[in-house]
């Protein structure tokens, strides 16, 4: 099992500029859903964007400390554009 607030140090550790929001879906701390923006996701197609946060989490997925994993990935002009704050 790894917590929230691993998963987020993690995703900082691989994408240093990344903002990033992390929820528990199943409060057994092994599913989680993600949403990460990132200035690294510019010119990226969404299985590349997806491949920078596998490889955050590397360790934690090798392990099955995370059983599932759903993310959202946005630059930060798509965040903007979504009206959310930067």
């Amino acid at each position: 099992m790894i917590s929230s607030e691993q998963v987020e140090m993690m995703i900082r550790a691989g994408l240093p500029d990344a903002q990033v929001q992390v929820q528990d879906l199943t409060g057994t701390l092994d599913h989680y859903k993600v949403v990460v923006v990132s200035s690294q996701f510019e010119g990226k197609r969404l299985v590349q964007r997806h491949q920078l946060v596998y490889g955050a989490l590397r360790q934690a997925l090798s392990s099955d400390a995370i059983h599932a994993l759903t993310m959202e990935t946005y630059t930060p002009q798509d965040w903007a554009q979504l009206g959310q704050p930067a």
